[in-house]
């Protein structure tokens, strides 16, 4: 946000927090055209044949709907499996040299998507995805995306995988796991259901023609929820989205701070259609801002006096139902 944005912000919104406003704000999309989006892919260490098979058909699937639907440029996405070719291998150095790459030329509005699929491991310390040859801990992955300097989404498909809430929470960053406690170490059907989210349109609640991160974690955990009610099987996995930085996580159907920027965030680039129009994607980019000034808003609801939330949020709404008016005007 520029200065001169900065200083025309309603005098009710300054009062939620300087600080807590530029931060959120610096998590809203860029609405350039120049943004870049990176993708990697892990499909780690199978164990066994069968294991090889299913990994290597979601890693399939998965590609495909980065390439074909998100429209991620096929030079920007990065997949390692389980293989002996060293090059494309799923090891910790092949894992290190992508993100030192992507990290030289990443910009801060870029955006970088990173699925674990395989097995996880916890060994009383620390959570591990295993990797081919030596596995990398939660933390030392924690320690390759703080270098980071662009949006980074990271899902983490495996079991035990909740440590990776707590060492990977950050700002402008979204992390979801598939499990919600180290305890439940069976091997998840999660990652099934979130690509399959991403494939379709179903999962497209708001109806915009697009399927937010949010949008995805919600249709896949209804989909694993109902995999389990099926089967008449207690389910031994409950995924979890963390975008506030806290570390705690959310699960589908609870209450909780989490998901409110992961609504704002797409995998697919905006519609040409749209931002090639100068005056429309100014108008895109000032609804962008009003959505997370409203999600900053209601972080905030329970430390302000209500009827200065209350008048503060039907601002807020008023003047992004006027801006969503003027784009449908102009779309």
């Amino acid at each position: 946000m520029d200065a001169e944005t900065f200083v025309g912000t309603q005098v009710t919104i300054r009062r939620i927090g300087l600080v807590l406003l530029s931060a959120c704000l610096s998590m809203t999309p860029s609405m350039a055209a120049a943004a870049e989006r990176y993708a990697l892919i892990v499909s780690g260490a199978s164990g066994g044949a069968e294991y090889a098979t299913q990994y290597a058909a979601w890693t399939k699937d998965l590609s495909a709907v980065l390439v074909d639907r998100m429209k991620i440029e096929r030079a920007n996405l990065r997949v390692l499996t389980d293989t002996s070719d060293a090059a494309s291998a799923a090891t910790a150095a092949n894992v290190r040299q992508f993100l030192t790459t992507v990290r030289r030329v990443m910009s801060r509005d870029d955006l970088l998507f990173i699925v674990l699929i395989g097995h996880g491991t916890y060994d009383g310390m620390d959570a591990k995805f295993n990797l081919v040859g030596a596995d990398l801990e939660s933390a030392q992955w924690a320690e390759l995306i703080a270098a980071l300097p662009g949006r980074v989404v990271i899902v983490n498909t495996s079991s035990a995988s909740f440590p990776f809430i707590e060492r990977l929470t950050g700002e402008r960053r979204i992390v979801i796991t598939a499990t919600d406690s180290v305890a439940q170490r069976f091997d998840t059907v999660f990652p099934a259901y979130f690509i399959r989210a991403l494939q379709g349109d179903e999962a497209d609640l708001d109806k915009n023609d697009r399927v937010s991160i949010w949008e995805a974690f919600i249709a896949a955990t209804g989909d694993v929820r109902r995999y389990y009610q099926r089967r008449g099987q207690l389910a031994t996995e409950r995924a979890l989205l963390d975008d506030n930085g806290d570390g705690a996580g959310r699960e589908e159907g609870t209450d909780g701070p989490d998901g409110g920027f992961a609504r704002l965030w797409n995998l697919d680039a905006e519609p040409a259609s749209l931002t090639s129009n100068p005056e429309l994607a100014a108008l895109l980019t000032q609804r962008r801002t009003l959505e997370a000034e409203a999600e900053a808003l209601k972080q905030r609801k329970d430390e302000m006096p209500a009827p200065e939330w209350q008048a503060a949020y039907e601002k807020l709404m008023i003047d992004l139902a006027r801006v969503s008016q003027e784009i449908r005007k102009k779309s």
